[in-house]
């Protein structure tokens, strides 16, 4: 198969997805990996039906990646998430209200495009966990105690676009963040951003099922199959904070194989929505479980 990779320049040197487009070659695949942030790409020209058999996408939130994949959608190309439910978690203002709407314990969200109009939330609401609509990797999260505390540090939140802001929900100090690769999920504790004193380092833990129920439904809710939910254990039960489209999979067993692997089937499928979870299938050493197809060294630019 051929297959093209975005990662954005933030990702550049990470081990997620680039080693995983090492496997992939490795296989006998043939992977381009393009920088979306340092390109110069004829895109009216190169995004055209046939020139890949899927496109995968690692960007930060509003990269000019989500274009490209978007591009290569409009063509009726694969994307690895589906485009559409990559669009619905990159703003989490958007993923707010389809979460609530479709039954997902969000917290309830207020969004404000300048910081001032957020002082307009009634002070029964505070402490409020604020953050840009369009964040990633913790950019710009603040944990605002009252609205004393929101005058200054609302300045610093000048320039961060659409803002978000949710009632904190209580908890241990620390997040639970589940993967899911091709529907089966990994469960790991880290110390919350919001409380970085905690010194718990990111550790597999047992996944309950109240958790993995909720988990699997913020597939079934936004259409994804590679993903990431952060998840808070409030007073009221699991509370869903966060979801990537395509995260670190730190802590998954063999990480790189299952993800190659669910890239494989997302790509073959044709589609990477709702596809039905099965048993992860076993790699020969060497081998590759789809056939090789459109051999040739990847690009890894």
């Amino acid at each position: 198969m051929r297959l093209c990779f975005l990662v954005e320049e933030h990702y550049r040197h990470d081990g997620m997805p680039l080693d995983v487009a090492r496997q992939l070659t490795a296989w006998g695949h043939r992977v381009d990996v393009l920088r979306p942030g340092d390109s110069l790409l004829a895109i009216s020209e190169e995004v055209r039906a046939g020139s890949h058999d899927a496109w995968v996408l690692k960007t930060v939130s509003g990269g000019p990646g989500l274009t490209l994949l978007e591009s290569a959608a409009a063509v009726g190309l694969t994307t690895v998430n589906d485009v559409r439910s990559i669009r619905g978690v990159r703003d989490k203002a958007l993923a707010a209200v389809i979460g609530r709407t479709r039954g997902l314990p969000v917290p309830v969200t207020y969004a404000a495009a300048r910081w001032e109009r957020l002082a307009e939330i009634p002070a029964a609401e505070y402490p409020l966990v604020v953050k840009p609509a369009d964040g990633s990797s913790g950019r710009a999260v603040r944990l605002v105690r009252s609205p004393e505390q929101l005058l200054e540090v609302g300045p610093e939140l000048a320039g961060e676009g659409l803002l978000i802001a949710q009632p904190y929900v209580p908890n241990s100090g620390t997040d639970l963040k589940v993967y899911c690769v091709d529907g089966e999920l990994f469960a790991t504790e880290r110390s919350s951003p919001l409380h970085p004193g905690q010194g718990v380092r990111e550790r597999q833990v047992p996944l309950t099922g109240s958790v993995a129920r909720i988990v699997a439904q913020v597939g079934e809710v936004f259409g994804l199959d590679l993903y990431g939910v952060d998840v808070l254990l409030g007073p009221d039960g699991p509370v869903v904070v966060d979801v990537n489209d395509f995260p670190s999979f730190r802590q998954v067993p063999d990480a790189v194989a299952r993800v190659a692997r669910a890239v494989l089937r997302l790509a073959r499928s044709g589609t990477a929505v709702s596809l039905p979870a099965g048993p992860a299938e076993l790699v020969p050493a060497g081998g590759d479980p789809y056939g090789q197809r459109g051999f040739g060294e990847g690009e890894l630019l």
